[in-house]
């Protein structure tokens, strides 16, 4: 059977492409994925195996068996639902964030607390002074995994939240991430944001990738594969 499998961050790099097609026996696996793509492609030997594994835009365990025509994606790893009432914004940009649109969405007149994090584009990371970053996403997954952080912030907390990410290459001084959550009090508000960019670093597939003078390394790839990948 015929599926296609896409690729992102260090792994598309390494391809050379943003989408392979494969011919697969019947009764293969999401986790068989890998290893078949690895033998076509032996520069992914490299890399870190894939974090989790996505088929049809949705995330599924390894053992989920693939049918004719699937689309699979291969899950990198990241540096670093429904949307309820309260998470009234989660957007994906790749022009400079607007704050006060962002601030604009979470307010009410019951929000005593309003909270804004930006996370910000330095200008050196681990020793090295870096010229600017570049993000990518694999876009219909990260916002369902943003919208699904937002929806548990918003319930946990009983706030408003909005949250914009940019995509693409940003100059030192840039804001990457934005984060607005209001609340009927402060605590909640700050507790709110800090969870949303902790877990969205961890968990929403959107890879960042250093550039500096002398070279460049998509963050989330500097551990080393097991000899068996």
């Amino acid at each position: 059977m015929h599926i296609t499998v896409r690729l992102f961050a260090a792994h598309r790099e390494a391809v050379g492409a943003s989408a392979v097609a494969l011919t697969v026996p019947d009764g293969t696996s999401a986790g068989d994925v890998w290893d078949l793509l690895i033998r076509q492609h032996p520069a992914l030997r490299a890399l870190v195996r894939p974090t989790a594994i996505a088929v049809n835009d949705e995330i599924h365990p390894a053992e989920q068996r693939l049918a004719e025509g699937d689309q699979i994606a291969l899950l990198a790893p990241v540096s670093g639902g429904e949307v309820p009432a309260g998470a009234v914004r989660v957007d994906l940009v790749r022009e400079p964030i607007r704050l006060e649109t962002l601030l604009e969405a979470v307010r009410h007149p019951g929000a005593g607390g309003l909270v804004l994090f930006l996370g910000i584009v330095r200008d050196h990371s681990r020793g090295r002074e870096v010229d600017h970053l570049e993000y990518e996403a694999y876009e219909t997954l990260a916002r369902k995994e943003m919208s699904r952080i937002a929806a548990q912030a918003a319930e946990r907390w009983s706030v408003r939240i909005a949250i914009a990410h940019r995509l693409g290459t940003l100059e030192i001084g840039d804001v990457s991430v934005a984060i607005a959550a209001a609340a009927p009090h402060r605590r909640e508000a700050f507790e709110a944001c800090r969870f949303t960019i902790d877990t969205l670093k961890h968990t929403v597939p959107i890879w960042k990738k250093e550039v500096w003078s002398e070279g460049a390394e998509w963050i989330g790839q500097d551990e080393h594969p097991s000899p068996t990948s």
